[in-house]
Parts: structure tokens; C-alpha cells; sequence
């Protein structure tokens, strides 16, 4: 019992509230690579025909190879017979739902094989650039342009006469009498 000069605090009270337990961390499985699946590793003709709607069939070549990319999720890969994609290959990835007896494909494209060609890594500009190749730098003397002139239709290498008027804008101003030149105030 309390007494009058004793006050009772809801902490004191009720000691486990406001206090939310920690959630207990469930333990995770250790990670197994995923093991193929058998339906979706037997679709290899569901995957050459989800390949058959993007690339023509004399550019879709043999099966080469088949892996797990994840639980109930398979990729199929085939030769690719694409000008420019030397030892590229097809792909089609193919999952299925939990207990379904149906594919589904994903998605297909083209990939590089180890063998294949491909661009070297991406270098930032300030990286690529050498110094010969700034237009600061300086130019040997013997690669400096000596000036062209045309003279009659001639070009003229080294001449320092000035470049003649457009021949057509002189015979276009010559065959005009002088007075009509003017400012066109008395026509």
C-alpha cells in the first residue's frame, strides 16, 4: 500500500512499458549456388523461339550452354551470327513460378563470350589526352600554311596579295550603270 507522501510513477508501475523488445535475428542459411532447374534447363526450343522474335533465324546458331542464375530462373545462351558481334551469343533468360509446369521468358539479347571483342575500358578525358594533342602547343615552323590565293581560278601557294572580290558579285556591280547604284530614291 502506499502511503500519502509516496507517489507511484507508471515506470515503476508498469517496469516493461514503453519497452519494445529487440527482434530476434533469424539465422540465414549459408549461401549454396543455385542448382539448375530441370524444366526451365529442358525449354532449350521455348528459348530459341524467345530469341527468334528479336534476331532472324540464320543469325541464331547452335545451343551453346545453359547456367542458373538464380532459384527457378535459367539462362540459355546460343551462337550469334551477328555482322559486327564476332563471338557474340544470344541469350534467353527463362523462370518460372513456384510449382508451375510453364516457362516464362525474362528477357534475351546479345552478349560478349570470353572470345569476343569488345571495347577497352572507358578512360575519362583528362586521361586520354596528350600533350601534342592541345592546339596550346607549339607548331614546328615547317607545319605552318603558307597562305592561298586564287587568282583566275589558279591557286597561288605563298602569294601575300590580297584574295580578289567573288568574281560574280564584281560583274554583277560592273554591269549596273553608275547612277543606278545609288540609294534607288528616283526609280
Amino acid at each position: 500500500m502506499m502511503t500519502s507522501g509516496q507517489s507511484q510513477s507508471d515506470d515503476d508501475a508498469f517496469p516493461d512499458a514503453g519497452v519494445v523488445p529487440a527482434p530476434v535475428a533469424k539465422r540465414r542459411a549459408a549461401k549454396r549456388p543455385a542448382k539448375a532447374d530441370a524444366l526451365l534447363e529442358a525449354a532449350v526450343d521455348f528459348a530459341r523461339a524467345g530469341v527468334l522474335q528479336v534476331a532472324s533465324n540464320e543469325q541464331v546458331g547452335r545451343h551453346v550452354t545453359s547456367y542458373p542464375d538464380g532459384e527457378r530462373l535459367l539462362t540459355h545462351r546460343f551462337e550469334a551470327f551477328v555482322p559486327g558481334y564476332g563471338e557474340w551469343e544470344w541469350f534467353a533468360t527463362l523462370a518460372r513460378v513456384p510449382r508451375g509446369k510453364e516457362p516464362s521468358i525474362c528477357e534475351v539479347g546479345l552478349l560478349p563470350s570470353d572470345r569476343a571483342l569488345i571495347a577497352p575500358e572507358w578512360l575519362p578525358w583528362s586521361q586520354r589526352v596528350r600533350p601534342e594533342d592541345s592546339q596550346d602547343a607549339e607548331v614546328p615552323p615547317a607545319a605552318v600554311e603558307k597562305p592561298m590565293v586564287v587568282e583566275d581560278g589558279v591557286v597561288v601557294e605563298g602569294s601575300q596579295q590580297e584574295p580578289a572580290e567573288d568574281a560574280e558579285s564584281a560583274d554583277a556591280a560592273g554591269d549596273e550603270p553608275a547612277e543606278a547604284q545609288g540609294t534607288g530614291a528616283d526609280s
